[in-house]
């Protein structure tokens, strides 16, 4: 059972990594790409993020227990964290080529409203938050809450950039589509 403990969520984690990675290849060119001064402000944020969530740290603050650290908060996280990577796979699958990890506009970009997309315009962020979220409910320490807090102040930053395009490239069908369904929570946000 030490095992699972200690490498249920590095499976979890390394698993989704290898598949979106091996997805990557199979996508339609890119005709605009944000600029590189935000892909690396993102990237920067993300790997601070895998860092605070992933690697002990020898500073005590960080590493401050914020609730018991048991089978409850354990398995609580790793549901979560196993849903939320599911739904990016889910969303991921249903994009199809029009995926990117960057904001772009792909050559003959095509606004996807179904699947995942009708519950929420960026189901990749919710799973990616989610999933953060739920690994850093399982960690139960300070460091853990500011991983989840970093990735989600920096998903939040390319939903805003992501949001602008889609709604220069599709217009009033954007906003018709936004209108009805919710960026990140459906129903709520």
């Amino acid at each position: 059972m030490r095992l699972v403990y200690n490498y249920l969520f590095v499976v979890l984690w390394v698993a989704f990594l290898v598949y979106w990675r091996v997805m990557a290849g199979n996508v339609k060119a890119t005709e605009r790409l944000e600029p590189a001064a935000s892909r690396a402000l993102r990237v920067t944020a993300l790997i601070m993020a895998i860092v605070l969530l992933g690697v002990p740290l020898h500073i005590a603050w960080l590493n401050y227990q914020l609730w018991p650290q048991g089978l409850t908060a354990f398995w609580a996280g790793a549901v979560i964290t196993a849903a939320g990577l599911m739904f990016c796979v889910w969303a991921r699958l249903h994009l199809g080529r029009n995926w990117s990890s960057d904001v772009t506009i792909k050559q003959g970009h095509e606004l996807i409203v179904t699947g995942p997309y009708a519950l929420v315009r960026h189901p990749i962020y919710t799973g990616l938050m989610f999933s953060f979220l739920g690994t850093a409910l399982a960690l139960a320490e300070v460091r853990g809450v500011l991983g989840f807090l970093l990735i989600t102040l920096a998903l939040l930053y390319k939903l805003r950039l992501e949001e602008k395009w889609m709604r220069a490239q599709f217009g009033e069908t954007y906003e018709a589509y936004s209108s009805r369904v919710a960026a990140l929570v459906p129903y709520v946000l």
